[in-house]
């Protein structure tokens, strides 16, 4: 594969990582969850409901997994309302 195409290939990757970003982002703002978009969609920065520190989200894994808490947790990116669920339980606690 040439440079051009290589260039391509991880920019429709990195598309797909934002997108699955954003879908998690607006599936918990129908919980009430306050989530934003950072670093060029690259990131998920959830805040807590109680004053604390936020939890960022990533797609890792070959864009497979949703990724937080230094990785400790991940949950499958084809799954994004049980994502949602998780998070929204993590972050409550």
């Amino acid at each position: 594969m040439n440079l051009v195409m290589q260039a391509a290939m991880a920019g429709l990757a990195q598309q797909d990582e934002a997108n699955a970003l954003i879908r998690l982002r607006d599936r918990l703002a129908s919980r009430g969850v306050n989530a934003e978009l950072r670093d060029n969609n690259t990131a998920l920065m959830v805040h807590r409901p109680e004053p604390g520190l936020p939890v960022w989200v990533f797609v890792g894994y070959g864009g497979a997994y949703y990724s937080w808490q230094s990785a400790e947790q991940r949950h499958p990116v084809d799954d994004v309302e049980g994502a949602a669920n998780v998070l929204a339980e993590y972050i409550a606690k």
